[in-house]
């Protein structure tokens, strides 16, 4: 069964000191687009997570996000005392020496200032990395689920449009031998109407039947249900179809193209303009297919 290239996946863990939560969404897109953010902590990891979601989202424009809420009271940054109070006294006389008042949020001004926050470098805990990449795992299985639900409302959406064609195919044949009669009776009025001609009526019946034959469109109908039929069982020969029923698609298109080219009949055309939208309904659901 196809999957949609459209899905959002979300899963979250807790540790002792803080809450992961990872975030997978995926757009269309001809390839794979991938995006990857995560933490400084996991940076070492992010190749494998790359190949991991090359493997499994295969196409689309995919954004994946791990993001760290600190659940904790501890912290990985510290305030330096020595550096505060340095400021701090540096501060206040140059306020007595320059006659300016000191600062009313002494804080605001002091933490802003160059490392007075020190930051300990962590290193990553397997055992933590373990919870994360279960984590991960989660996020994809969601994101999976969502796109196979999503391939099964095309599947659907293509199976009537399909039915739709099939339908106005079938409609067209009542317009096919009136159509006929009707060349023939405008090119033979319009003889008619030459003063003093006269012609080879064997050669003129010739003549109509290499015509007519021009107008035929019976190959161009077989072709169409070949198509169609073809173009479901693509749908059902799995996932990662989308660029062949993409190509299925506009080989349609030409056959439809060709048969409005063809037809020389205006509630023909019509039906034509109708078998148009709907493929074009198609072809617009096509791009959201993986």
């Amino acid at each position: 069964m196809i999957q949609s290239m459209t899905g959002f996946g979300k899963a979250t863990a807790e540790l002792k000191q803080k809450k992961i939560t990872v975030e997978i969404k995926s757009l269309n897109s001809k390839q794979l687009d991938l995006s990857v953010r995560m933490p400084n902590i996991y940076k070492e990891k992010e190749m494998s997570i790359r190949n991991l979601l090359s493997q499994k989202m295969e196409r689309g424009k995919v954004d994946f996000l791990i993001f760290i809420e600190n659940i904790g009271k501890e912290t990985s940054s510290q305030i330096n005392q020595n550096i505060l109070e340095g400021y701090y006294n540096q501060i206040k006389s140059s306020a007595d020496n320059l006659g300016i008042e000191v600062p009313q949020d002494w804080f605001q001004v002091l933490l802003r200032l160059p490392d007075v926050l020190k930051y300990e470098v962590q290193e990553l805990d397997e055992e933590e990395w373990s919870v994360v990449a279960n984590t991960v795992n989660k996020a994809l299985e969601q994101i999976t689920s969502f796109r196979m639900q999503e391939g099964d409302m095309l599947t659907k959406l293509f199976s009537e449009k399909i039915a739709n064609i099939r339908a106005l195919l079938v409609e067209i044949e009542q317009y096919e031998s009136e159509r006929i009669e009707k060349v023939k009776e405008r090119i033979v009025e319009a003889l008619q109407k030459i003063e003093n001609f006269d012609y080879d009526k064997n050669r003129f019946e010739q003549e109509m039947i290499y015509y007519i034959e021009k107008l035929d469109i019976n190959e161009e109908k077989s072709r169409l249900t070949n198509h169609l039929n073809y173009f479901l069982e693509t749908i059902n020969e799995g996932k990662g179809q989308g660029k062949k029923l993409g190509f299925i698609a506009q080989e349609m298109g030409r056959e439809i193209n060709t048969m409005g080219s063809k037809s020389n009949h205006a509630e023909m055309q019509k039906v034509v303009v109708r078998m148009k939208d709907e493929l074009e309904q198609i072809k617009e659901q096509v791009l959201n297919v993986m």
